[in-house]
């Protein structure tokens, strides 16, 4: 089983408009809901390609109960803690020639919401897969990442990172399965600018070096480049597309790749990734399987 972890869940209101007139009211042309986060949209994602999921995190209120409620409708197990106090954020994305966003602030999660999560964690068995991506809400320690993962040392379960910084380069010890930065956030863990494709592999492998035993580096249209655990160097170009959306694009990327490394063919599985991250960018909201497919004959 695939277990996903989305910290601060989101409900994304997004609405399409001519133009903001700032400090006059403005009426949308259309608008749309979509039930997100990082984990959630990998989960989402991945049962596009058949893969099962459960979803884990935290919810609160009214907004908590309509993300639960929507992602279950969309086929997806969730097991989250429910906070007593506070809202899961609402995030608003206005598209009128540029993108503007305002994204909510989203509940404070306590030492008890953290212990019932450790306590779900727990269940994870030998052969479990947990993607663990993007930032952490101030409420929670800086070091979650690294004590989810040292709590479940023990056991021989897959882990995916999809963070930066200190938050990945922390959790390298624990021998992740899999990171996935892209090529700028792997240049500022090591301070360097890098610009070929060349240079990219040697600081992946610098990755690989201290425990991530697979390196995903997206390369936005220079495509994606991966230094399997085998020490193979994979690069895979773009799909070809009309970009209408930037989110969740690396959130289908990991969800492709999980779903294409279930063969143990590390180049299938960068080529699904791929696909699947075309297929989000090319479309209004998450891949959808028949897009996926249809990109992936590109590559």
């Amino acid at each position: 089983m695939v277990y996903t972890v989305t910290f601060n869940p989101a409900i994304d209101y997004v609405v399409r408009t001519d133009e903001i007139t700032v400090g006059g009211v403005n009426r949308a042309k259309d608008e749309k809901i979509y039930f997100g986060g990082k984990g959630i949209n990998v989960s989402l994602v991945l049962s596009e390609l058949g893969i099962k999921s459960r979803a884990l995190g935290f919810t609160a209120g009214f907004t908590g109960e309509a993300i639960e409620k929507g992602v279950r409708e969309k086929g997806i197990e969730t097991d989250f803690v429910h906070l007593e106090n506070g809202f899961s954020r609402i995030n608003v994305k206005i598209k009128s020639g540029d993108e503007t966003e305002l994204n909510g602030q989203g509940p404070d999660i306590d030492d008890r919401a953290l212990s019932e999560l450790f306590s779900k964690l727990d269940r994870l068995t030998d052969g479990d897969t947990i993607v663990l991506a993007g930032s952490i809400p101030s409420s929670m320690p800086s070091d979650i990442y690294e004590k989810i993962l040292e709590r479940l040392s023990g056991k021989n379960i897959r882990a995916v990172v999809d963070a930066t910084k200190d938050l990945l380069l922390n959790v390298l010890k624990y021998k992740p399965f899999l990171v996935k930065p892209n090529n700028h956030e792997l240049g500022e863990m090591f301070g360097v600018t890098l610009k070929t494709a060349e240079e990219i592999a040697e600081y992946a492998g610098k990755l690989k070096d201290m425990g991530a035993r697979n390196v995903l580096v997206s390369m936005a249209g220079d495509g994606a480049l991966l230094l399997d655990e085998n020490g193979k160097t994979h690069i895979c170009g773009v799909c070809k597309g009309t970009v209408k959306n930037s989110v969740g694009a690396g959130d289908s990327m990991v969800a492709g790749f999980i779903a294409g490394s279930e063969q143990g063919d590390f180049e299938y599985a960068l080529k699904l990734g791929t696909a699947a991250g075309g297929a989000t960018a090319f479309s209004d909201g998450l891949a959808q399987k028949e897009e996926i497919f249809r990109l992936l004959e590109q590559l």
